[in-house]
């Protein structure tokens, strides 16, 4: 009985996120998209928000981010003397954005979930000590679109908090831009955006300049405490162990410890699917259904 209960909670959280928006990935890809394993989590989360269900939302509605924006001009400081310091993951060791490295995308953290990172505290010690005083800002980067950059449609994996944007050094053109669920928003200087970023999205970069831009996840605010103690608590027991480094002095979660024996794996089957691409959906739905097996193991057993 439990069983059947969690595969038709999995299958309406995967037909909810599949649905949710105007604009939709295809279905055979939200099957096997990161999103569609927290597909139950996501439906909580966004089902209990306070924030209404669209794209983009009022940065007025959070206050305590106002002093990101009055401080922009220290920020994109700090931002450009360690922009050599803005780069992709040196292994793979960062799931998250993996894909995103191989399109130009480049980053440096400067925290997650549970604590600043080392190298932020040491290399931007005034950026990092203004983010710790915001304890909405769960995770925070600068993130560096070159030009000519493209990042495809996708939806991120985790609903439990947005996705902030502060302009620190921007081509000011909209030939860079982010779409998200069909409504677009082109960066500028000191001007900051605020969106859901488990909304299908995509950017892209032809103004001929680098973008660079402060990038955080914000807490969604939720209905009621409970609601808001759960999102809490996935973030700090969940959501940390996708820590990845800027260096070796950096704390590394152990799913990005992982994750190098999960890309193995990937680059596996594109091998295999590069010479038969039979064998290789039959693999694929053949470890999708060893993934939902484990799932429900316990509630068989």
């Amino acid at each position: 009985m439990y069983a059947i209960v969690i595969i038709l909670i999995f299958i309406l959280s995967v037909l909810y996120a599949h649905l949710r928006g105007k604009e939709k990935l295809k279905f055979s890809r939200q099957l096997f998209d990161h999103s569609t394993f927290l597909g139950p989590v996501n439906m909580f989360m966004t089902g209990f928000s306070s924030l209404p269900n669209r794209a983009f939302f009022d940065t007025k509605s959070f206050p305590e981010l106002q002093p990101l924006q009055d401080n922009w001009e220290m920020i994109r400081d700090e931002a450009i003397v360690l922009q050599n310091q803005i780069k992709a993951a040196e292994s793979n060791n960062d799931a998250g954005f993996n894909t995103f490295f191989k399109r130009g995308w480049k980053r440096f953290y400067l925290k997650w979930y549970q604590q600043s990172h080392p190298s932020a505290q040491q290399l931007c010690p005034k950026t990092v000590a203004l983010l710790e005083k915001i304890p909405s800002v769960k995770a925070a980067m600068f993130a560096e679109l070159p030009n000519g950059s493209y990042l495809g449609k996708h939806r991120d994996p985790y609903a439990g908090s947005v996705r902030y944007h502060l302009g620190l050094k921007t081509p000011n053109s909209d030939a860079c831009f982010i779409e998200v669920d069909q409504e677009r928003y082109s960066w500028r200087d000191g001007e900051a955006t605020l969106f859901d970023e488990t909304f299908v999205h995509w950017a892209e970069n032809k103004s001929g300049e680098t973008r660079i831009i402060l990038f955080c996840d914000i807490e969604r605010p939720m209905k009621w405490k409970w609601a808001e103690a759960f999102n809490s608590w996935f973030g700090r027991n969940v959501m940390s162990a996708a820590s990845s480094p800027n260096d070796e002095n950096d704390h590394t979660g152990f799913i990005n410890r992982v994750f190098k024996y999960g890309y193995a794996v990937h680059a596996k089957g594109r091998e295999i699917k590069a010479k038969n691409r039979k064998l290789y959906y039959f693999y694929k739905w053949l470890l999708f259904g060893l993934i939902i097996l484990l799932i429900l193991l316990p509630s068989l057993i």
